[in-house]
């Protein structure tokens, strides 16, 4: 019998190494993410190994697993623990190695494996650690398997049948970049910065984007896991503020930054211009329904309002969707709806054929961006972002709120601005034209200004985000009447950054 879960354990102690740690907090809606010794050690990533191999099982999926990890300086053993408990519940394992999460949804297509555990904690700062998983290509999961997962792992309601087996696949990253450059070079001479954070992508961007015909200037493209200039993560203004220093600097056409696992990508224009993803997706959703009239397109709750109001996107009859954010949630919908993509303003983007096979994919996202400026050979990044009609975006903010109390807050504050709505009230000056509720609270205002507060699904944050078509001081009143809704809840912390 392997022994049930402990949700806190005392680092150093006989007790932390008999014994296996793991944090309830740690399953989140779609992946799990953990601080590795303070919530979890490695006797817990083998439990969680064990669950994932029974839930597999029960899923009625066959128990073959592609694994891999990103670059930090624990991830490869957390990966043998985790592969130790899948092999102990009788899966298949087969490993890629050191590999970006969407050479992991890739294997799953190369390999015929159908489901994936990849060992990252995506952009979150060293400490974490975590799982992307799923059992049914191109999906990972949702908050129905997280919620299984948690209750078979924290119980110990393991089915271990034993007979595993695992296999190392040799050079397999080789594979996925021959799946992504065996396609014609782009006719455009290009200069790119590629940004990489000195995460897992830096083995690997540079190479790709050569592969196609770019001229590359790598910025941070050395592999440490000390992260020594800043966090690899593409919504972090210290490493957009980098890309942008290193555009001008090589009077480069783009700037291009991965996050640390590679299934994100930032965007800087050529004038230095540090674009948000969501507009971004605008820019590409122009670009791809001129080739698909009437393309449907997912985009989450935190994206510009410009989705729905784009002249361009109107007159190519172009569907939008907005819907949960988190990469499982709008994965699972662009392939609901057959969507040519599915965009997030985090950077998660998601090509449906032709372009890809329905995950998020940062790389693919990198190769769009300069497939477009390829078919605008006279036009620059910042011509495409000036094109599109004005609005004042904020940074995705993020106020510190614990994993324990976030979820809460939110309730109170969708209940806060439903009884405003029904009553009547002016918000920010005005009334309420709509609330969106999928997730979190999406509230719009008579002239098109819209706030949003959601629960982070990965951090114990939550996110708030304001736009206004109007204005910039439309989009900072916005601001100022959110945060005096949150600051009613003193569980609400301070800012990452504000506006």
């Amino acid at each position: 019998m392997f022994p049930k879960p402990k949700p806190a354990l005392v680092p150093n102690t006989y007790a932390y190494e008999s014994s296996p740690l793991v944090k309830p907090t740690g399953f989140r809606e779609y992946d799990a993410r953990w601080l590795l010794e303070k919530e979890i050690n490695l006797m817990g990533v083998q439990a969680l190994g064990m669950g994932l191999g029974t839930l597999i099982r029960q899923l009625g999926a066959r128990p073959e697993v592609v694994t891999g990890h990103d670059f930090r300086g624990y991830s490869a053993a957390v990966k043998v623990a985790l592969v130790s408990g899948l092999m102990a519940a009788g899966c298949r394992v087969r490993d890629i190695g050191l590999a970006l999460t969407p050479m992991a949804y890739f294997a799953q297509f190369a390999l015929d494996v159908p489901c994936v555990a990849m060992v990252t904690a995506s952009h979150n700062d060293n400490g974490w650690t975590g799982v992307k998983m799923g059992a049914n290509r191109p999906l990972t999961f949702g908050p129905d398997e997280m919620t299984r997962l948690k209750e078979i792992v924290l119980n110990a309601k393991f089915d271990l049948a034993g007979g595993g087996s695992y296999e190392f696949i040799e050079n397999f990253p080789e594979r996925y970049i021959a799946d992504l450059t065996n396609r014609p070079k782009i006719g455009r001479r290009l200069k790119v910065v590629a940004a990489c954070g000195n995460g897992t992508a830096g083995a690997f961007a540079p190479r790709i984007l050569e592969a196609i015909g770019c001229d590359v200037v790598p910025l941070d493209c050395e592999l440490d896991h000390t992260f020594p200039r800043y966090n690899p993560n593409t919504e972090d203004m210290k490493m957009l503020h980098a890309m942008r220093d290193a555009v001008l600097a090589n009077k480069a056409d783009v700037g291009l930054g991965f996050d640390g696992d590679g299934d994100r990508c930032g965007v800087v224009d050529n004038e230095g211009e540090e674009i948000f993803a969501d507009k971004v997706g605008v820019m590409l959703a122009r670009d791809l329904s001129t080739l698909h009239k009437g393309a449907v397109f997912v985009v989450d709750v935190k994206s510009t309002g410009l989705f729905l109001t784009d002249p361009v996107l109107q007159a190519n009859g172009v569907k939008v969707d907005y819907w949960k954010t988190g990469h499982s949630y709008i994965k699972r919908r662009v392939n609901e709806l057959g969507a040519l993509a599915g965009f997030e303003k985090s950077g998660h983007f998601f090509f449906n054929k032709p372009f890809g096979r329905g995950y998020d994919d940062g790389m693919i996202f990198a190769l769009a961006v300069c497939d477009m400026l390829d078919r605008n050979p006279d036009k620059s990044m910042a011509d495409l972002r000036k094109a599109l009609p004005r609005t004042w975006s904020s940074p995705t903010m993020s106020p510190h709120c614990d994993d324990e109390k976030k979820y809460a807050v939110v309730d109170a504050v969708t209940r806060h601005f439903e009884a405003a709505w029904k009553n009547g009230e002016k918000f920010a000056g005005q009334a309420i034209r709509e609330l969106t509720t999928v997730n979190g609270v999406r509230v719009t205002l008579e002239d098109g200004t819209w706030g949003l507060v959601r629960a982070s699904s990965n951090k114990p944050e939550l996110v708030v985000v304001v736009e206004s078509p109007v204005s910039e001081r439309r989009m900072r009143d916005m601001f100022a009447a959110v945060d005096s809704v949150l600051r009613a809840h003193p569980e609400v912390g301070a800012y990452n950054q504000t506006i």
